[in-house]
């Protein structure tokens, strides 16, 4: 695609999947990718924030978009939370373009409630749409990946999942979305270790930026700046990760978790061991207690829970 300024072709040749791509971060990133080259499938079902409605119109306005300046690209408006949705997808790509070779799962909405009021049709929800969305899409791109492979066309092959730091330190009000989003932190790391045999690397992103989830619930950090100001919550500032990740210029980066804001990325360092302690035998109680303080004391402090008082 040309007149795309400093875009230097890094996915030229290569075939994206976007869920959730109609609007904010999801479209962000299927413009940013097809500026580099890559043909593009945009999913979305046109929710409304908190997953009601649906409209065909975000997803054929960004094709449409993508196709006006000279990109490849397909309108896909199919429930990926469900099996026919899911396959759908992953054929449309295959119908339109011939190949697969990055699936970039983004979808998402809101239900914000304090756990004491939180409904369990609200729970079921978001953990159907970020959870559920996240593997569906997978196991049907990672099916096909396999067959690819056994065939003995290993593919060059990505799946960006999109995570929070809700997922990571947890969010008061979002227990539903906290849990479903550190459940794809640990789909993540087992699927890049499942998948690495077929060419198959996964990784994912926890992104800060402005969107229709965001802008009301911190509404004073999603602020849009004064004329002339560095924009740092533009959906656009994530992009650049996720398309490199998307290349084949990523090889050998799998199983990780970035978080990604403005123009600062960071490598997230999950959990592991600390302090230990051994007795080589059964404690009592009281003894677990004493040598977990002492423990807890030569530990770091966990960092604070969003919008914790």
């Amino acid at each position: 695609m040309t007149g795309t300024g400093n875009c230097t072709g890094i996915c030229t040749g290569r075939v994206a999947v976007v869920t959730g791509a109609g609007r904010g971060l999801g479209r962000a990133h299927a413009l940013a990718l097809a500026a580099e080259g890559a043909a593009v499938v945009v999913n979305d079902l046109g929710v409304a924030p908190d997953g009601a409605g649906a409209s065909a119109g975000p997803a054929q306005q960004v094709a449409d978009e993508i196709r006006a300046i000279g990109g490849r690209a397909v309108a896909h408006t199919g429930d990926i939370t469900t099996t026919d949705g899911a396959a759908s997808l992953i054929t449309t790509a295959l119908d339109a373009f011939g190949r697969l070779d990055a699936l970039v799962n983004n979808a998402g909405f809101l239900r914000d409630r304090m756990l004491v009021n939180l409904d369990e049709d609200d729970w079921d929800a978001v953990i159907r749409v970020h959870l559920k969305g996240h593997f569906l899409p997978l196991r049907h791109a990672a099916a096909h990946w396999r067959a690819e492979a056994k065939a003995g066309r290993t593919p060059d092959a990505r799946i960006i999942n999109t995570g929070s730091g809700a997922g990571l330190l947890g969010s008061v009000g979002q227990g539903n979305y906290s849990a479903a989003k550190a459940g794809i932190i640990g789909l993540t790391l087992v699927a890049a270790a499942e998948l690495a045999p077929y060419g198959v690397q996964i990784n994912a992103l926890a992104p800060a930026a402005r969107t229709r989830m965001t802008e009301r619930t911190f509404a004073a950090t999603m602020a849009t700046p004064a004329a002339g100001e560095f924009d740092a919550m533009a959906p656009e500032n994530v992009s650049p990760l996720v398309v490199w990740l998307a290349s084949a210029d990523s090889a050998g980066v799998t199983g990780r978790v970035f978080e990604a804001e403005a123009g600062r990325i960071t490598v997230m360092e999950g959990w592991r061991p600390g302090p230990t302690a051994d007795k080589g035998t059964r404690w009592t109680p009281t003894e677990a207690g004493e040598s977990t303080r002492k423990l807890l004391a030569a530990a770091e402090a966990p960092q604070p829970v969003y919008g914790a008082r």
